[in-house]
């Protein structure tokens, strides 16, 4: 949610203004921006301080029970009107993303904020999912200020006549988490006040109870659990939403993006006033800027297109590269632009960190892809754990090397981060890849960066702005390279004198195991097992088919004789071992698969 935003809403939800609601006229409000993305209270049934536990069950296991059988339709090529074709799979998976999206809005916050976090994982979900999460926005109803008021008095202990000279209202923005108003304090200064949503706490209390049964029934599920820390994700969820909660952390965000940019005079991040911050209360210095998105604007302002475009990838490359911190939510509403030219970050409630160990392991992943070596770019991946380890990695190296002799082809700067993105995405779905939260993080980072960068100059290319960037990585890491080498040159050659001191004694015992017939050789051949293994089961299987018709003949001659009850306690045991033969066949059908 942009802080500063000076879009308003609708009259209609205007509340009547009091004595402290009145601002002077050094203070009047700027004309109404674009409303026409903000949504009706009407489509919004979460819209209220207070949740029923229950109907939040029956919402949420409904929305699941509905998505979970589409899926299974999805794959039965029977269920397609003229059959089967990808095209009608693709536009199948198109409508459900969009079904998804629309639901996820009504479900309300907690949903909207996972939908967001859903979309970054392109190694778990279709592109079509992909796309369509990106696109939800969390501009929504307001709550009255009636109970903002209230909020900041049970927070404060004070009510807001006591805290404020005045508070506007209105706000100028309102999200799914919360709502930022304009005000000013006693001693004269203007500020920006960001009130959380009255009941969130609760509401994500509720709503993650219920979603990890959710995330239990997907571990434990034979097929879509296969491959999927679906626990993994649910707990990384919960951690990033809680921190996105506490306004205190992204006040600590803030202050701790302010200090890295203290040096540089074209980037301004907003003051946090700590004196009037609670958990659910946020009050940030009001910095109000152009937004960058706003083209007309910035020309009316005299302000140079090209340059603001290099400036926000420089100063986003320096907080991932210099910094190790970064904001991870740079769309145009959190970032704008001041009169002077200088470019002023909003909403910290979403970072991203990188630590020193996790930079050299992008390092090797970096090198490994300038030399197109896909055994280095594999056992990188491994280490930054954005690939999960197995046994054949063949299929896998063979698709980095795809990627790297066809997608890596023209030169560094003029590559395009979407189309990197996209293809990466591509071949990560269904795939053992599994990027995690800060991986995903960097690059829809880029990704929007270059569509800014774009809007505001045509000719803008990301990799050209990191291009100098790079080269100082590669230097630096060549220098550390050669550093380590030296080290590991020495560690190795200790262990190699140690080792070839070692080995006449080790080859004589050898030997002298092999003279006393101590030595055994074990071999065990994995497609013998897989072959011993299906005959057992087949076996069993024949059994079963024996038994089963044994007793069914047998309860068909004791119906005849008369003996009732008799031929019904056989039919259970007959029914009994049906159910276990077909367990046994749907064993064998999976295994004949695998």
């Amino acid at each position: 949610m942009s802080a500063l935003s000076e879009d308003s809403l609708p009259q209609s939800t205007r509340p009547e203004r009091s004595p402290l609601d009145r601002p002077s006229s050094d203070h009047q409000r700027q004309p109404p921006g674009d409303r026409s993305l903000l949504p009706t209270a009407s489509s919004y049934r979460w819209n209220r301080p207070n949740y029923s536990r229950n109907r939040r069950r029956i919402e949420i296991w409904s929305f699941v029970g509905r998505f979970l059988f589409d899926l299974w339709l999805n794959e039965r090529k029977w269920s397609y009107w003229g059959g089967y074709s990808d095209a009608k799979l693709a536009a199948r998976r198109r409508r459900m993303a969009i079904w998804i999206r629309e639901t996820f809005l009504q479900l309300g916050p907690t949903f909207i904020k996972l939908g967001q976090l859903f979309s970054t994982r392109s190694d778990i979900f279709p592109a079509e999912y992909v796309e369509e999460l990106s696109k939800l926005q969390d501009r929504v109803p307001a709550f009255s200020s009636q109970l903002a008021y209230e909020i900041i008095q049970e927070d404060f202990g004070k009510p807001a006549q006591e805290l404020y000279r005045y508070f506007d209202p209105v706000p100028l923005a309102a999200a799914s988490l919360g709502q930022v108003h304009k005000a000013q304090l006693k001693r004269g200064e203007e500020i920006v006040v960001k009130v959380q949503r009255p009941g969130l706490k609760r509401l994500f209390d509720i709503d993650l109870g219920i979603a990890r049964g959710v995330a239990l029934y997907l571990q434990n599920h034979s097929k879509w659990g296969k491959g999927r820390d679906w626990m993994g994700i649910y707990d990384e969820c919960c951690r990033i939403l809680y921190l996105e909660i506490d306004y205190l952390n992204e006040g600590r965000n803030a202050d701790t993006f302010r200090r890295n940019f203290r040096g540089v005079d074209w980037v301004r991040v907003p003051r946090v006033y700590w004196r009037y911050t609670s958990s659910r209360v946020l009050t940030l210095e009001y910095r109000p800027g152009i937004k960058i998105s706003h083209y007309e604007a910035l020309e009316a302002a005299g302000l140079d297109r090209k340059h603001l475009a290099s400036l926000g990838a420089i100063a986003y490359l320096n907080q991932l590269l210099d910094h190790g911190f970064f904001h991870a939510d740079p769309h145009p509403g959190n970032l704008a632009v001041s009169p002077d030219g200088a470019l002023i970050f909003y909403d910290f409630g979403m970072m991203g960190q990188i630590t020193s160990n996790l930079r050299q392991k992008l390092m090797e992943l970096f090198f490994g892809i300038a030399q197109r070596d896909s055994d280095r770019v594999v056992q990188a991946l491994i280490a930054v754990e954005a690939l999960a380890p197995m046994q054949d990695l063949g299929p896998v190296r063979r698709s980095i090397q795809y990627i790297l002799d066809n997608l890596m082809d023209k030169p560094f700067e003029e590559q395009s981060v979407e189309a990197i993105t996209d293809d990466l995405y591509e071949i990560a779905y269904d795939q053992p890849f599994r990027f995690p939260a800060t991986f995903t993080f960097v690059m829809r980072a880029f990704s929007t960066l270059e569509g800014v960068g774009k809007g505001l100059d045509p000719d803008f290319n990301f990799m050209e702005v990191a291009k100098p960037f790079a080269f100082d990585l590669m230097n630096q890491g060549r220098e550390d390279y050669s550093n380590g080498i030296l080290s590991e040159l020495s560690r190795q050659a200790s262990e190699v004198s140690s080792t070839a001191l070692g080995l006449p004694r080790r080859i004589e015992d050898s030997l002298d195991k092999l003279e006393r017939g101590d030595v055994r050789v074990r071999v065990r051949a994995t497609e013998t097992d897989r072959l011993l293994r299906r005959m057992s089961n087949m076996q069993m299987t024949t059994n079963y088919t024996l038994l089963v018709s044994a007793l069914t003949l047998s309860a068909t001659i004791l119906v005849v004789s008369g003996e009732v009850w008799l031929a019904g306690g056989v039919a259970v045991v007959a029914i009994v071992l049906v159910i276990a033969l077909l367990r046994l066949m749907a064993r064998i059908n999976r295994a004949d698969r695998f």
